[in-house]
């Protein structure tokens, strides 16, 4: 079990050697055998690694030029005798760490604490029977099960499967799920990257539909998300106010020595005892070097610390509170964090806008009946109601894919055969020849329908919504199969509205009128008006509130917003779990 990013090769071998490898079976480990793996590979987490010791980190902190003047005056002071002047620089000096010392060593202990009462958890054969244990304690050659919605937690080889398709975005890149199978590669050393091997799950990917069992063979730094992490750790950059202290002290240190430096010199030319032009020279350095000023930042931003605590924010480094406070503009990842991450339909409207049942029954069917990759959305149609669909029976399906963006089902009912099609509006619209009105009545779609069709769907979105295009047509009763080249002539019904609703904390009053926004005015989570101007004058932002509650910027305002500027100081929060757009 060695160590090294190698899952992508052992996909091509064959399962019953890999499990030979591994010393494991079928059926999983028992329970003495995992703990002895877990002491030897170490924990199945990419953050766990060999911590400096306390007393390394603590010297860190003094290799600041303040401090390092400060230490090297009340040396000479303590040599030259003066203990009560080296007592007292000592005292402040270790005040002042200390503090910024204690506080990361608190915020790192309450973040371990976070991490594990949040920590993931995956079903685990241990001793033949299913168990659920935290990921973290996973070992290779457990054997998971897994299904839709799982996050894979571990690189591993698959067992077994039953229509298993995963995301592998976080490696790849690529948005389109990819079918698992767990048979033995065909081509064994063909087997490059990610894509190719198909009967292998790679830790931190997801499970979006189907089911699967796998036998664990690389866990934490040895996946080869781990691989990848290791590669791209790097030390936190210095931040802006770090770098200012340090070219002060620098600044204080330059100029000390040059005039201790100066003034023995000066006394020894003249001829003065040299003792005493030493401590002359170590008094000067003394005074020059601002003693408290260690501990007045240390205390400044301590004390910001504690209030962002009330607020139940972890403050893990004091220095970081200073970029905080310099932001002009805070970028965050809305679904999430100013939404609720869960989608709803709110309106069924056909193409004159009205709201119409018919639409919600056709979406509803087309959910209900089909069996691919079932989204949000779908889930949000199914929730939102129960429409009569007795006597509906399903003939036959073409599934979703991401080259077409639509999903159609065809559906009998009394001898009558209808496909409904549900999917991107873009390419619903460009299918269908004819609509239908709040009547029921069918009619031609001509290109001003058409247009006023596109505005209608062009202002959904600008309103903040997603939106599905529900279209349908009758077929033949001798047709039981449904073909893709059936997804033409169709008869747009309308538009399925869906809306991930602002957090009640997140959400704005419609009422107000827009506010407008001056370069410099946003900040603490909220776009605010007013607001000093710190850059030269631009037109203000208005930004238009949205039917879904959240202010909306185009792209040239975005760029406007984030646009170049001296002083500048923006700030973007990368969400630990990207869920939607």
């Amino acid at each position: 079990m060695e160590n090294g990013s190698d899952s992508v090769a052992l996909s091509g071998q064959p399962l019953g050697r890999l499990l030979a490898e591994l010393g494991g079976t079928g059926d999983g480990l028992d329970d003495a055998d995992a703990q002895a793996r877990l002491a030897l590979c170490g924990a199945n987490d990419l953050s766990a690694a060999r911590r400096r010791p306390l007393w390394l980190q603590f010297l860190d902190r003094l290799r600041n030029p303040l401090l390092v003047i400060l230490l090297l005056a009340s040396g000479f002071s303590a040599m030259a005798g003066d203990l009560y002047s080296f007592a007292i620089v000592v005292v402040i000096v270790l005040a002042s760490v200390g503090l910024d010392f204690v506080q990361e060593l608190r915020a790192n202990t309450a973040i371990e604490d976070l991490r594990r009462s949040v920590a993931l958890r995956a079903r685990v054969l241990r001793d033949g029977r299913e168990r659920e244990l935290p990921v973290r304690e996973l070992v290779p050659g457990d054997v998971v099960r897994l299904t839709a919605g799982d996050l894979v937690p571990a690189d591993a080889r698959l067992i077994e499967a039953r229509d298993l398709f995963v995301n592998q975005a976080l490696l790849t890149g690529e948005p389109y799920p990819v079918e698992k199978h767990a048979a033995d590669l065909p081509d064994p050393s063909g087997t490059t990257d990610p894509d190719g091997a198909t009967n292998t799950l790679f830790m931190g990917t997801s499970v979006i539909s189907g089911t699967g069992r796998a036998v664990i063979v690389r866990t934490g730094r040895a996946t080869l998300l781990g691989g990848m992490a290791h590669s791209l750790a790097a030390a936190a950059p210095p931040t802006d106010f770090e770098n200012g202290v340090r070219h002060f002290g620098l600044l204080i240190l330059r100029v000390t020595v040059f005039l201790v430096l100066f003034v023995l010199l000066a006394n020894l030319l003249f001829h003065q005892p040299w003792l005493e032009s030493l401590m002359f020279a170590v008094a000067l350095a003394v005074g020059l070097t601002p003693e408290l000023l260690p501990m007045v930042v240390t205390v400044t931003l301590a004390r910001g610390a504690l209030r962002l605590a009330e607020r139940k924010v972890i403050v893990k480094r004091l220095t970081a509170l200073h970029n905080l406070g310099a932001m002009d503009v805070l970028c965050t990842d809305k679904t999430g964090t100013l939404t609720e991450a869960r989608i709803r339909l709110v309106r069924h409207v056909d193409a004159q806008g009205r709201d119409r049942d018919d639409v919600f029954h056709l979406a509803w069917l087309n959910s209900r009946f089909e069996s691919g990759i079932r989204s949000p959305l779908d889930d949000a149609i199914l929730e939102h109601g129960q429409p009569d669909g007795t006597g509906w029976r399903k003939l036959d399906e073409v599934p979703f894919d991401f080259e077409r963006r639509r999903v159609s089902v065809l559906l009998e009912r009394e001898g009558q055969h209808r496909l409904i099609v549900k999917g991107a509006p873009e390419d619903v619209l460009r299918l269908s020849t004819h609509y239908e009105t709040q009547a029921g009545e069918v009619r031609p779609f001509d290109a001003g329908a058409k247009a006023a069709v596109q505005r209608l769907f062009e202002q959904l979105g600008e309103d903040g919504f997603r939106v599905l295009g529900i279209a349908s047509r009758l077929v033949g009763p001798d047709r039981r199969e449904a073909r893709v080249d059936d997804e033409t002539e169709l008869v747009f019904a309308g538009f399925a509205v869906f809306l991930d609703p602002p957090k009640p904390d997140a959400a704005v009053d419609p009422a107000q009128p827009a506010a407008p926004v001056a370069r410099g005015a946003v900040g603490g989570g909220r776009l605010a008006g007013g607001g000093p101007a710190v850059h030269p004058p631009r037109p203000a932002l208005r930004l238009r509130r949205a039917a879904s509650g959240l202010f909306r910027l185009s792209r040239g305002d975005g760029r406007r917003l984030l646009g170049p500027g001296r002083g500048r100081q923006a700030a973007v929060l990368r969400p630990v779990r990207q869920a939607g757009d």
